[in-house]
């Protein structure tokens, strides 16, 4: 058995659909900026091949991991959590405010969350498709 470091994400990247490209693109422009999380690259609408218009945020020159799909009319289910790590507390607060001035619902501030552990630090909003986002630090 090797000592392999797996804090990080084994996923490689999530798409979710949404109701208003436009009206989330620019959302998540706003909310994920304070988390370094920006667009990368749009992908045209291409009937032909199947293709919906999409847009990718991640981290500049590295890899865009958050996608989001022109999907007028679809749904999200109920208890759809999103969590994006942040470096700091610092970031964690800063996210917060700018998912609010972006129009999110504040569903907890940022604080301690105990029932996870003693350091994790959390902030709770729902984005305009529904889908309950956080930022999340593990560390004090």
């Amino acid at each position: 058995m090797t000592n392999t470091d797996r804090t990080g994400s084994q996923i490689d990247h999530l798409n979710i659909g949404v109701a208003d490209l436009a009206a989330s693109a620019e959302f998540y422009g706003a909310a994920l900026a304070p988390l370094g999380i920006t667009e990368i690259m749009r992908v045209p609408h291409t009937p032909e091949a199947n293709q919906l218009a999409m847009i990718a945020f991640g981290w500049a020159e590295l890899k865009p991991f958050f996608w989001i799909v022109d999907a007028p009319g679809s749904t999200i289910g109920p208890h759809t959590h999103l969590a994006f790590s942040a470096p700091d507390r610092v970031t964690v607060d800063a996210f917060h405010a700018a998912a609010l001035s972006a129009g999110a619902i504040e569903l907890r501030p940022p604080g301690l969350q105990p029932e996870y552990h003693a350091t994790y630090y959390g902030s709770f909003v729902r984005d305009l498709n529904g889908i309950d986002l956080e930022a999340v630090c593990h560390h004090g």
